[in-house]
C-alpha cells in the first residue's frame, strides 16, 4: 500500500480533530463538565486517548474550542438560512438570535463555557474562535460600521453580556426583553431575524424599533 499524501493526513486530522469538539459538546451538555473526563470524550469520538492531548492542552481549552466551533457553525446556519441575504441590518438581527438561541437550547454547555472565560486563562485563541470573531466581524462592517474596531468588540461584549443574563441562576432575564434590549440599541425591527413568539408586553417600551 502506498503512503498516504499530505493533504489525505491532513484531512483525517481534521476529520479527527471534528469529533473530538463535537463528542465535547455532546458529553458536556448531557453529564456537565465536571462529569466528563477526557477518556469519555475520546470513546464517544472514536479515537485514541492520546489524541485528545496531541490536539489540546487540557479539557477547559477543548470545551472552549468545542463551544466556540458550536457557535460558529449556529452563527453560520443563521446568516446563511434561506432566504439569503446580504441585508446588513437582518443579518444582524439573525446573528442575535442565533446567539440567543443558543443560550436557550444549551444551558449547562453555555453556562460552564462563560464560566470558563472568566477564569485565569480566558479566550481560548483557538481556530474554532477566529471563525467565529471573523463571523461576527463580518456582520458589524455588512451592518454599515464606520468603526469596526469599536463596533465589533461592543456587539461581542453586548451578546456575552446577554448570554450571561440569560443563563444567570437563580435571577435569569426574559430572552424576548434581553432581545428588545439589543434591537433597540441597533435599530433593528422586532420582525427581523427570527423573532420569538411574544406579546407586545414582553418587549421594551420602543418595541426595538429605536435609532441607532
Amino acid at each position: 500500500m502506498s503512503p498516504r499524501s499530505p493533504s489525505v493526513n491532513e484531512e483525517l486530522r481534521r476529520r479527527s480533530r471534528e469529533r473530538l469538539l463535537q463528542a465535547t459538546v455532546e458529553l458536556v451538555a448531557e453529564r456537565g463538565y465536571e462529569a466528563t473526563t477526557l477518556g469519555d470524550i475520546a470513546e464517544r469520538a472514536g479515537s485514541a486517548r492520546g489524541l485528545v492531548s496531541y490536539y489540546f492542552p487540557g479539557k477547559r481549552q477543548l470545551l472552549q474550542s468545542a463551544v466556540h466551533r458550536l457557535m460558529h457553525r449556529t452563527l453560520e446556519d443563521a446568516l446563511e438560512r434561506e432566504p439569503r441575504t446580504d441585508d446588513g441590518r437582518e443579518r444582524l438581527a439573525r446573528a442575535i438570535d442565533a446567539i440567543l438561541g443558543l443560550a436557550v437550547a444549551q444551558p449547562v454547555l453555555m453556562r460552564t463555557h462563560m464560566a470558563g472565560i472568566l477564569q485565569a486563562e480566558g479566550f481560548v485563541r483557538c481556530a474554532e474562535q477566529q471563525r467565529l470573531a471573523a463571523l461576527l466581524r463580518d456582520t458589524v462592517v455588512r451592518y454599515g460600521s464606520r468603526d469596526v474596531d469599536t463596533d465589533y468588540p461592543l456587539l461581542r461584549a453586548l451578546l456575552m453580556g446577554a448570554v450571561f443574563a440569560v443563563l444567570l441562576p437563580g435571577a435569569p432575564m426574559p430572552v424576548t426583553r434581553l432581545r428588545a434590549e439589543l434591537f433597540q440599541r441597533y435599530g433593528l425591527d422586532w420582525e427581523r431575524g427570527f423573532p420569538p413568539d411574544a406579546g407586545p408586553e414582553d418587549r421594551s417600551p420602543s418595541g426595538g424599533s429605536a435609532h441607532r
